[in-house]
């Protein structure tokens, strides 16, 4: 397969990994006010209540940098290398889907074809010597100044 390739496959994980996670989510959510509907014997409305939004921002949080991913890389954005292992360290807590997403990230973003394709050498300026001696960079020494001409005289 071409880097392209991995990289679109790459990109389409880490939303599915994000998307699972959201769905597991909701449901972990969903079981919890199960729980408020229960008899005299349930936990108390605020230990559920506090549970419910803990757990929610917490995988809320986890999913985050999976959806960041995978966007940058099916964008191919120059920062999609970063957020990329970010997700893909987060990824990595969720056994045994995320393992997998992380563990293709690495695999990918560390061989040659990753680094080829993220890689890219930034332009940059030419450096800019000058003669320390003298106190002028080369393009002002190979310069003589010569004076302006004199206008003519057309009275």
């Amino acid at each position: 397969m071409t880097p392209q390739e991995h990289n679109k496959y790459l990109g389409i994980s880490h939303l599915v990994h994000g998307t699972l996670m959201c769905l597991l989510t909701l449901t972990m959510l969903g079981l919890f006010i199960g729980l408020l509907a229960t008899g005299p014997g349930a936990p108390p409305v605020a230990l559920i209540v506090f549970l419910s939004i803990f757990m929610g921002g917490l995988y809320g949080l986890m999913t985050v940098p999976s959806f960041v991913a995978g966007y940058g890389l099916l964008k191919r954005k120059r920062w999609a290398r970063t957020a990329s292992i970010v997700g893909g360290v987060t990824a990595a807590m969720n056994f045994p889907i995320g393992t997998a997403v992380c563990t293709y990230t690495f695999w990918f973003l560390f061989s040659e074809p990753g680094k080829f394709l993220y890689d890219r050498p930034q332009a940059s300026l030419q450096p800019h010597t000058t003669n320390w001696q003298s106190g002028i960079g080369p393009s002002q020494r190979e310069q003589q100044y010569i004076p302006p001409t004199t206008p003519p005289d057309w009275r």
